[in-house]
């Protein structure tokens, strides 16, 4: 749950920052979007750390090459990241993420069935998890209108 206390806390910080008079972050949509790029960056780079074993062990073993699964899934929340701070995209990258995160929901749901441990801790419990991949997908759609 992590990622969602990221996403919370940086999306609090930049409408403060908002508030005070940064013009960039002074509507919710826009703190709530740098916010979810602030999340992705997050995520996607933990993906090359020492938590890539266990992300490998959450690919479903139908997909082949779980190695490259997880490679390209933080390299595409990487880019999908940067893309939701560049206005002329961000609309894409927000679809891209949003299809992202449908897409390796399957991960997640592995996980919770073959009980693989993330960082020694047991997986999220789909009845947390499930919302919260929900408020992902809400954000990412309001925050860049689509």
């Amino acid at each position: 749950m992590t990622p969602f206390i990221v996403l919370v806390v940086s999306t609090l910080v930049f409408r403060g920052l908002g508030a005070v008079g940064l013009e960039l972050l002074a509507a919710w949509q826009d703190a709530a979007r740098y916010a979810l790029a602030v999340m992705f960056l997050f995520t996607g780079t933990t993906h090359f750390t020492r938590m890539r074993t266990d992300y490998v062990r959450m690919v479903p073993r139908v997909f082949p090459y779980p190695g490259l699964v997880v490679d390209l899934s933080g390299a595409l929340e990487i880019i999908g990241a940067i893309g939701l701070l560049v206005p002329s995209v961000a609309k894409w990258a927000g679809l891209g993420l949003v299809l992202l995160l449908v897409g390796l929901f399957s991960a997640n749901f592995n996980a919770v069935q073959n009980n693989v441990d993330f960082r020694g801790r047991p997986p999220t419990p789909l009845w947390l998890r499930l919302p919260a991949q929900f408020a992902y997908v809400g954000v990412a759609l309001w925050t860049t209108q689509l």
